[in-house]
């Protein structure tokens, strides 16, 4: 089976490259092991080949090169002596040493992606080994450029090896953390190129380090689809009009507003008349056809007190209608997550959030509360950017969008390749 074949009926096989894997700490480290974690859960052969670093997921293999790390002791001594602008026969050595391990290392992959040994000088023998690899298809994934950074200027010079830094490639793929990034590669350059920009992007489930039947929630509902997430930390009893907060987000979502509601209670219990209330509840949501974003949680289990702290730590408001209440807790946690409130006027929430909260007319329809609502998270900062993060930053998203069509477009470049340079 030749390689454009193959393309038709498997995924490439992948290989991450990096000085240091996990557990080391850093931005690298941590794209890196988001962009393999993703791979391996979308059915991608993946592995990562770093210089140190200890396995970090049982579905990612790491092996280990030593001297592709840039603090080994050979490329701290090759270091020092290029730092004095001196290409000594041990740095040669090295590269050829290198190429060698890469190449046995990447045998049973289509593609590499290397992160910043394209672009910055901590070792520039595994540069000049890249440089030497043949038979694969090179991703370059730049972060940082040291042709650009005035702190390293007193450690570059003209020539080999520095200069395969500041020049692209050929067949090779380069991407870029920002645009911004993409405007200096340009201008280093100084030529136009193709450079796709892929930034960084955060797991909301890894980040909140939510409880697992959070997680599974957010999944399940789409939680992070929701704009906004309303909470309504209560149980089902009447005075806590639960049918009013159903209808405001019928408005909501009567607007264009892909609002959800999360009730966290269960029903009541103390007074029987609540389940004939829960009924009218469940009956109100399906007339309005809000089945899919009307979430009462008792229907799928218990929550306990970290999958309320979570719950409060995702959503983006919260709607609280009660009729009658002799305090508020809600009020405080939500104080605390530093989310809106939209609550009743009751003299205890008054009490409570003073200014600091939103109060509902008694006599305002769900329209009108919608407006409200949508009115002042229009002009909520935070609310607008944490929308815009979840939209463009998120990494399930940013693997759909973007990593997974440029390595799929890589393999078969390299497909096509390997066709007409047989080996």
């Amino acid at each position: 089976m030749n390689d454009l074949t193959r393309h038709t009926h498997a995924k490439p096989r992948l290989a991450i490259l990096h000085y240091a894997a996990p557990p080391t700490i850093g931005g690298v480290e941590a794209t890196l092991a988001a962009h393999a974690r993703l791979f391996a859960r979308h059915g991608y052969p993946v592995k990562i080949i770093a210089g140190h670093g200890a396995p970090f997921d049982p579905h990612i293999p790491l092996e280990i090169i030593r001297d592709a790390d840039s603090q080994s002791p050979r490329v701290l001594q090759i270091n020092a002596e290029l730092a004095r602008g001196e290409v000594s026969p041990a740095f040669h050595a090295l590269a050829r040493e290198l190429t060698r391990a890469l190449t046995t290392a990447l045998a049973d992959c289509d593609l590499l992606i290397a992160h910043n040994a394209l672009s910055l000088h901590k070792n520039l023998a595994l540069t000049a080994a890249l440089h030497a690899l043949t038979g694969i298809h090179l991703i370059a994934w730049c972060h940082d450029f040291a042709w650009t950074d005035p702190q390293y200027a007193a450690a570059l010079y003209p020539g080999s090896p520095w200069d395969l830094l500041r020049a692209p490639w050929a067949n090779v793929t380069y991407v870029v953390v920002s645009r911004a990034r993409q405007i200096e590669l340009v201008k280093l350059w100084n030529a136009p190129g193709a450079i796709t920009v892929i930034p960084p992007g955060i797991d909301p489930r890894e980040f909140f380090n939510l409880a697992a039947p959070t997680a599974q929630w957010l999944a399940q509902f789409h939680l992070d689809d929701a704009a906004p997430l309303l909470i309504l930390p209560a149980r089902v009893t009447r005075r806590k009009q639960i049918e009013r907060a159903i209808e405001i987000v019928a408005a909501l979502r009567a607007r264009g507003d892909a609002a959800q509601l999360v009730i966290t209670g269960p029903l009541g219990a103390h007074n029987p008349a609540n389940a004939a209330y829960w009924n009218e509840l469940r009956e109100l949501r399906r007339a309005r056809g809000l089945e899919a974003f009307i979430i009462f949680l008792n229907e799928f289990g218990p929550v306990d007190d970290a999958v309320r702290r979570d719950l409060f730590l995702i959503a983006d408001a919260l709607l609280f209608p009660s009729a009658r209440e002799g305090f508020g807790i809600p009020i405080l946690e939500a104080a605390l997550a530093r989310l809106p409130i939209f609550c009743s006027d009751l003299a205890p929430f008054r009490e409570i959030a003073r200014e600091h909260a939103h109060y509902l007319a008694a006599d305002a329809s769900p329209a009108q509360i919608a407006q409200q609502i949508a009115d002042t998270l229009t002009h909520d900062h935070a609310y607008q950017l944490k929308q815009r993060v979840l939209k463009n930053y998120s990494w399930e998203q940013i693997f759909v969008a973007l990593i997974e069509p440029l390595v799929n477009k890589c393999f078969e470049i390299r497909a096509r390749a390997s066709l007409a340079c047989p080996h």
